[in-house]
This record gives C-alpha cells, structure tokens and sequence, in this order.
C-alpha cells in the first residue's frame, strides 16, 4: 500500500471559519475573515434568521436539539465500514463533528455580535417633565423633553479597535484547536495503522509457532527430541496466541480513541491505507524551530494579544474625555398660555477621576502581554527540544532495526527453523531463535510508533490535545 504522507496544513481556517458565514450580517468597515473561510456552513452553525431572533423572548433551537426535546446529550451513531479509509477522510470527519472547532466558532459569532455593541452610541431619552404645579392655583409648566447623550473621544471607534483585535486573538485560537484537531487524528490514525499491523503480524507469529509446535510433535514422535522439547514449542504456541489476543484488544482500543478524537460518531475497525513500515521524512532541528516559531498560532495568538493590550490601553486614554448630555424640552404654561422651551447641556468634570488606575491597568497588561509572547517563544523551544529528543531516538532505533536487525534476525529463524524440521538444531536453538525474531519485530513497531507520533506531534507545530477545555 502507498504510504500516506503528513502533509503541512497551515491553519486551515478554510474549513472551520465556514461557520461565521452563518453569523449577522456585519458593516463594511467592520474586521473580517477571509473570503475563502465562507465556502459552506455545518448543519447546526447558527444562522442569520437566529440572530435576528435575539430579540425575541426565547431564542430558537437548532432542529438537531429541538428533535431531541432540547437535550445536549448524545448517542455516537455507528458509521458503515467502507472498504478502507485514507487520513485525508478522517481529518475531514473531525473538522466536521469535533466539538471542540464548533466551540471556538462559537467564540468568535459572540465576538462579532460584541464588536457591532461596543460601537453603537446610546439611545435618546424621552419623559414627561412639569413645574411650577399649583403656582396661583394654577396647573404650572406642562411639557416633555428628549435628551442625547454625545460620545467624545471617539470612545466607540477605540472600543471595537479592541473588539476587534480579541476577534483576531479568537480566530488564532480556532487555528490552534484545528491543528490540535487534525494532529489528534493523525495520531489517532497512525496508532490504529500499528496496531492492525501489529495484529497481522501476531496473526503470522501464530501461523509460525503452530508449524513449529506441528514439527515437534513429529519429531518427538521420532524419538529424535524429548517431551520437554514438545512441550516447550506448545507453550510458544500459546505465547503466542496471548500476544494475538492482546495485539486485537490494543486495535480495539486504537479506533475507538480514534472515534472519540473525530467526534461524537462511532467507527467500526476497518482497514486503513497507509504503509506503516515506510519511515516518515527526516526533520532538521533549525528548520523545525524556525518553521514552529513562524507559524505557531500560539505565537499569532500572543501578538494578537499585545495589540489587544495596546489599543485597550488607547481605550483607557481616552476613558476621561468628558461625554455631552444634552436635553431639550417643551412646556406650557398654564398661568401666561405660553409654550415655553428649555435646553440643559452639561458634562462631568474630570477633575478627581480621570482614570488613572484604568491607564495604569492598561500599561501593565501591555508589559504582560509582551513578556507572554516572550514566554511562549521560549516554551516552543523547550517542548520542542524534548519532542526532538523522542523523535531522534525513535528515527535512530527504527533505522537500525529495519536495516541491520530485523533482516538478520529473519534469516537466522529461517535458517533455524529448517535446521529443527530436519533435526539438526535443538529445541532450544530454535526456542531462542523464535522469541528473538518475535521480540524484534514487536519492538521494532514499537519504535515506529514513537516515531510517527513524535513526528507528527512536531508537524503539528507542537499542538495535541484537541479535546482539552480552552
């Protein structure tokens, strides 16, 4: 079978920002997201028509909740097997069904709506207003007013500048969880591929150990070995079917963590493409390095952060510019049967709060943020320097046995195993060499395990975990 290549996926925000396409429509001016990321909405992404229902007493439920009597939870329904399944259509699976990508679309639809609030100005003010009520008897100044209140500063403007950098931070956030997502199956696929290549081979070690066991009892009925030599290719044979056995129980265990890592579906164990034994491509340390800093979303993630930080703080600065509160109203007087009219335009004095402490607050998130994206360029390294220890180590011990050992502990049971069908080794020669050839291949894919998950935890820019709360 063809070897299935990891192949780099960026962020990928294609698929997964789809959903926002559901979101209210926003103004021109306002921050958006790429053009290709509005290609297709999921089932149960949240719809303009819901938006516009916010004002509603009771917002719509999606048709998926509402046909279960608005209750969350869920029964995985199975998949039909199809006749095999590549990474590429599991990787699609999950960026469908994973919660956690619906959960980060949802983060930034609140944002979107929160970035139209900030920016819209306060509603007029509309009463009754009298005075001078029983002056001579008579029923006074009867009347109404209107008053607006004017924001200075451009107060709005900053306030969805900060909007819509969090809007920025979110959707980098949404990246990192779909590089989660996808290095979640990939790990998920390859564990799955070695542990139905490990039940092949169990499957071929029981073949081996039963032929052996059937030459002994024939060469013990030839007087040429003794029982003891019978007995012990026997309980080789049935070593054997323990690793068979526990080989299945571990694929059993493979997809149903890789169902769980795809979403709330069920897969049945089916074949997968993909050729186990090829190596990965070799990763230089530098070139890793430079790629993982560069493209991190947890490294745009903490940018994004700083320039939060900093036009919050150009927000603070202008928190003291005084609003204007103006009225107008219309009165008639009883006593002269004039209309009267009045108008009241004030505003507060900045003179004791003028928001020190906010702009203090401000200057120092600013200092935080930009000592995080410090911290998380430093913790890069260090994850990834002990990922490319475990990676190198893996290379190193899957290279030397699939060149040196694993093709000499072959030909040795080969040969072993033709010496005792014809009685020129001893039972226990071909014991030893049984357990050797066995214990080598089963160490062998157990480096290529650690091997293809270090590789693709480090192609995965260092991101797992796709389920973890955010």
């Amino acid at each position: 079978m063809a070897l299935v290549r990891l192949t780099n996926c960026g962020f990928g925000l294609a698929a997964t920002l789809a959903v926002l396409s559901g979101c209210a429509t926003m103004p021109e001016n306002a921050p958006s997201i790429s053009a290709t990321a509005r290609t297709a909405i999921n089932d149960d992404a949240v719809t303009a028509a819901q938006f516009e229902e916010l004002s509603a007493p009771e917002l719509k439920q999606p048709d998926s909740l509402a046909e279960s009597g608005g209750s969350t939870n869920f029964i995985p329904e199975p998949l039909p097997p199809t006749d095999v399944l590549t990474l590429e259509a599991l990787e699609e699976m999950a960026i469908v069904s994973n919660p956690s990508l619906k959960q980060a679309m949802a983060r930034i639809c609140a944002l979107r709506g929160k970035w139209v609030q900030v920016g819209l100005p306060p509603n007029p003010s509309v009463g009754y207003v009298a005075s001078e009520i029983g002056n001579e008897g008579a029923a006074g100044q009867q009347g109404a007013f209107v008053g607006q209140k004017f924001i200075r500063g451009n107060k709005l403007e900053r306030s969805q500048a900060v909007v819509a950098a969090e809007i920025a931070l979110a959707e980098q956030q949404m990246a990192a969880a779909e590089q989660k997502v996808r290095t979640d199956v990939r790990k998920g696929y390859y564990e799955a591929l070695l542990a139905q290549r490990r039940v092949e081979l169990a499957e071929e070690l029981v073949r081996l150990s039963g032929e052996a066991a059937e030459a002994s009892k024939s060469l013990w009925k030839a007087q040429e070995i003794p029982l003891a030599g019978l007995l012990q290719a026997e309980v080789q044979e049935q070593n054997r079917f323990v690793v068979l056995r526990t080989s299945q129980n571990r694929l059993r265990r493979a997809w149903r963590s890789l169902s769980a890592r795809i979403g709330p579906i069920e897969l049945p164990v089916q074949p997968l493409v993909g050729d186990v034994d090829a190596l990965p491509a070799s990763l230089d340390w530098q070139q890793q390095l430079d790629r993982i800093q560069s493209l991190s979303p947890e490294v745009s993630a903490a940018m994004a952060d700083v320039d939060r930080a900093r036009r919050a703080l150009g927000r603070a600065c202008v928190e003291a510019v005084p609003d204007i509160n103006t009225q107008l109203s219309v009165q008639y007087d009883d006593s002269t049967d004039d209309t009267v009219t009045g108008i009241q335009v004030g505003m507060p004095l900045p003179i004791w709060n003028r928001n020190q402490g906010g702009i203090r607050q401000a200057k120092s998130e600013v200092t935080e943020a930009v000592r995080n994206a410090d911290r998380v360029q430093l913790a890069l390294a260090r994850r990834l320097a002990d990922a490319y220890l475990a990676y190198s180590d893996a290379r190193f011990t899957a290279e030397t046995y699939a060149i040196e050992i694993l093709p000499r502990a072959e030909r040795t049971f080969q040969l072993v195993q033709q010496g005792y069908q014809q009685g020129e080794v001893g039972y226990l020669d071909s014991l030893v060499a049984q357990q050797t050839f066995s214990q080598t291949n089963l160490t062998y894919l157990d480096a290529l395990g650690s091997l293809w998950q270090s590789h693709v935890f480090i192609e995965g820019l260092l991101l797992e975990d796709g389920l973890s709360r955010p």
